[in-house]
């Protein structure tokens, strides 16, 4: 039975059990996902995980309920919809219920790489052997992941949509007398990952990194690489352009307003997903930040019902709990440099023109372990990670130790504060399996840097 099959007779169980006034949906989800991982410079474990659920909402006399299973035949289905309206005819009344998505047509189909979804353990140990290779005698360790999804949607309103994705990435580290090196990439097509390329450069970080010296805390002007950018971004897709944030008044954006410095935009591109959201709304790209004005925030049904605004497709399964946030947030890179770029090093390729053009600061690889200090202004903390350099007229002159720092958000973005922006936006991998933050290197101002190795 096809999945969009499976879904529609998720519906008519519904149909026969609860009665032709119920409204429901019913999802069906195919997620298969293959690791190679690496530890020690040598693969240590092949893993592959292929898992097919099938999840149904209900919301019958005013009440809401879901239930999900992985059980897809035909005893499977209908102990799933037997629970859930049960559990329908036991829950509270859902005062935000915010009805289902009418019938809406995808937009233009995502690329979809067929060698991608069918790669095999050879293709990512050819990988993860040149990273090796190419770290040139160092302790090296990482993953490299393919993952392929499908699944189909409908709904009692005449919704029926369906679709497939597939995606590669790779992350990997390589240490030299305890002092690691970074290279990450993710992308729609294995064939993108380079793991020479990738270890080379986590290679020269390492090497680069030892003998650090100890700077004072101080605002200090930044060029932060892709790795580092993609911390902001996250965060300010988590809290700040998060449709139940915005509609509580926790968020920080301001619709209309100019909060980011005019070299700033910033989308949710959903190429490379499954073409709509856990409501069965087709998903579009989104301008968030134009120019540095801010336009959008991310709504799913429910939250938008709330702040009386439409859905843009960002339900997910945390969105009810955590709120809507953007799929892949991506900044847009900027123009090309003319200025000549310091070639090699520690720096990273697209970083390499904003440290050309840093008269004293900091070159900072990543972020690590931020937390939310003040959700309403987006203060953060964390920490630097995997190599943070002095730079001096240009020059990288000297390592530095790793720093604590305490920085609001958008005002590091906010207006006069971005210097530069790298000609290129790199696709990160992000903590959730197949999706990606898009980001180039930036050239800013001020970070504040609160503490150092000492304290």
């Amino acid at each position: 039975m096809s999945e969009l099959s499976t879904a529609s007779r998720v519906l008519d169980l519904v149909r026969a059990t609860a009665g032709a006034e119920a409204e429901a949906e019913a999802l069906v989800h195919h997620s298969a996902e293959a690791l190679t991982r690496f530890a020690n410079s040598a693969i240590h474990q092949n893993v592959a995980d292929a898992t097919t659920t099938v999840r149904l909402r209900l919301h019958l006399d005013g009440r809401t309920a879901t239930g999900s299973t992985t059980v897809t035949d035909a005893d499977g289905l209908a102990s799933l919809v037997e629970r859930t309206v049960a559990a329908a005819r036991l829950t509270p009344v859902d005062e935000g219920w915010a009805g289902l998505t009418p019938p809406s047509p995808l937009g233009s189909e995502n690329g979809f790489d067929d060698a991608t979804a069918g790669a095999g353990p050879d293709e990512r140990a050819a990988r993860v052997r040149a990273f090796v290779d190419a770290a040139g005698g160092l302790e090296t360790a990482g993953y490299c992941r393919t993952f392929y999804r499908s699944g189909a949607f409908a709904n009692t309103a005449g919704q029926s949509v369906s679709g497939r994705a597939a995606g590669a990435d790779m992350d990997g580290i390589a240490r030299d007398n305890g002092v690691d090196g970074v290279a990450r990439l993710a992308g729609e097509r294995l064939a993108t990952l380079d793991g020479a390329t990738l270890g080379a450069r986590a290679a020269a970080k390492a090497r680069a990194a030892g003998a650090a010296i100890e700077l004072p805390p101080g605002r200090y002007p930044v060029v932060l690489e892709p790795d580092a950018v993609s911390d902001l971004l996250n965060n300010l897709a988590m809290y700040g352009f998060n449709g139940r944030s915005f509609a509580h008044g926790e968020s920080f954006a301001r619709l209309g307003e100019a909060q980011f410095d005019p070299a700033v935009t910033i989308v949710d591109d959903p190429s490379g997903l499954l073409p709509f959201d856990l409501d069965g709304t087709p998903l579009r790209p989104l301008t968030l930040v134009d120019a540095g004005t801010t336009t959008s925030v991310t709504h799913d049904r429910r939250s938008a019902a709330e702040a009386g605004a439409s859905t843009t497709g960002h339900s997910s399964a945390i969105s009810f709990v955590w709120g809507p946030m953007a799929h892949q947030p991506a900044m847009r890179p900027g123009p090309a440099a003319a200025t000549a770029a310091v070639e090699g090093g520690p720096t990273a390729p697209s970083a390499r023109p904003l440290v050309a053009n840093l008269e004293r600061g900091l070159l900072i690889t990543d972020f690590w372990y931020t937390r939310v200090l003040d959700q309403k202004s987006l203060v953060m903390t964390g920490l630097t990670r995997n190599g943070v350099w002095l730079v001096e007229n240009g020059e990288v002159v000297a390592a530095v130790s790793n720093m604590r720092f305490t920085q609001n958000y958008p005002q590091a973005l906010g207006p006069g504060q971005v210097l530069g922006i790298g000609a290129e936006a790199v696709p990160i991998p992000d903590r959730w399996a197949g999706h990606r933050i898009t980001a180039p290197a930036l050239h800013l101002a001020s970070w504040n840097l609160t503490g150092n190795a000492s304290g």
